[in-house]
């Protein structure tokens, strides 16, 4: 997976935004504000630290040699994906929604609702688009 394809992949998701908040060689992927994704761009490979259930964090690091504890991470809930040539990019892609999702879960409910929930349908009402 090239540093491209990452950063469309995360800037298509609803709210997202990129910035180098640490240094010129991390660049950050939030939504609304909160961090669900950082990516290396300097190293030789490319990784992405994502964040990932406690349970599943192990479990990953278990599973596959390219899956680490989160670099200069909470090692409990993140982990340092190296984006070697062999790393399949369906699973790359599936952790990077698990990560973007586990990240608004815990956003205050007016943000979820604003970005994730349609009001005329919370509401009971047809969208403006099907009237």
């Amino acid at each position: 997976m090239s540093l491209e394809e990452l950063r469309n992949y995360c800037l298509a998701k609803k709210a997202v935004t990129e910035e180098f908040p640490f240094d010129e060689v991390t660049l950050v992927f939030k939504v609304c504000g909160k961090i669900f994704a950082l990516a290396n761009i300097a190293d030789e490979i490319l990784s992405i630290n994502l964040k990932c259930s406690p349970e599943k964090a192990i479990e990953l690091r278990e599973q596959y040699d390219f899956v680490f504890p989160g670099y200069h991470m909470n090692k409990k809930h993140w982990n340092t994906i190296a984006l070697r040539s062999n790393v399949p990019k369906k699973l790359v892609l599936e952790w990077i929604d698990e990560s973007y999702d586990l990240v608004v879960a815990q956003l205050p409910k007016k943000l979820r609702e604003k970005f994730w929930v349609q009001p005329e349908i919370r509401q009971g009402r047809k969208p403006i688009s099907d009237r």
